[in-house]
């Protein structure tokens, strides 16, 4: 199968459902990311630093300025003056601590960075993320950083073939963003859940945004 002929069979299981794909090109080469790009796709996301911002060198220059992309690994403080400035979205701020260093890495490049808070919806010694009382405990601090934009949430379910884990993580992720809406009056429009495994799960929750990767790459 082709890039395009995944692209297709993704999209035909989404229908008409207004969702986002982010291509996740961790194995991808750049002829698969050209594929992707002209079959459609104009996110593309990235687990480490230094292979995306090689494969944004890589672009062809008339892909370079019209592509989005996005960080959706884990983010470390050391990396993070890396990161601003070269990614459309970061979705992947798991701790408060991360977030105080994106806003002092962002103001100073005098630039605002979109993000998503990271969420740990099930007890998981393998994910990071906010836990929903810590982050509900956090959200009135996170909301004073400046130097960020928080535009919503994103979650990783556990590992594993039960639908009915997969339902209780994503369709609490989207209780706890109408929550966080509604005590703080903020509009955070996206949330960032699903991937190859259980993105049609995620969809059925309200996900704004699939991370698909063997989906499309495969």
């Amino acid at each position: 199968m082709t890039v395009a002929d995944n692209l297709a069979r993704v999209r035909e299981s989404i229908g008409k459902t207004p969702v986002r794909l982010v291509a996740v090109t961790k194995t991808a080469t750049i002829q698969q990311i050209e594929e992707a790009y002209a079959a459609g796709v104009a996110d593309f996301g990235e687990n480490r630093v230094q292979d995306a911002l090689k494969k944004q060198s890589e672009l062809p220059v008339e892909m370079a300025d019209k592509v989005r992309w996005h960080f959706i690994g884990h983010l470390q403080t050391n990396k993070v003056n890396k990161v601003i400035g070269h990614f459309d979205l970061i979705h992947s701020i798991d701790s408060f601590d991360l977030a105080s260093e994106v806003s002092r890495a962002a103001n100073a490049k005098s630039i605002v960075q979109p993000i998503l808070l990271q969420v740990k919806m099930s007890e998981d010694p393998n994910k990071g993320g906010f836990t929903p009382d810590d982050l509900k405990d956090r959200f009135s601090d996170l909301q004073r950083l400046s130097g960020i934009r928080i535009d919503g949430l994103m979650t990783i379910a556990p590992l594993t073939t039960d639908n009915t884990t997969w339902r209780f993580c994503f369709k609490g992720l989207q209780l706890l963003r109408n929550e966080l809406e509604s005590v703080y009056g903020v509009k955070l429009k996206e949330l960032s859940m699903g991937m190859t495994q259980d993105y049609k799960e995620a969809i059925t929750c309200g996900s704004t945004m699939v991370r698909l990767g063997r989906a499309i790459f495969n």
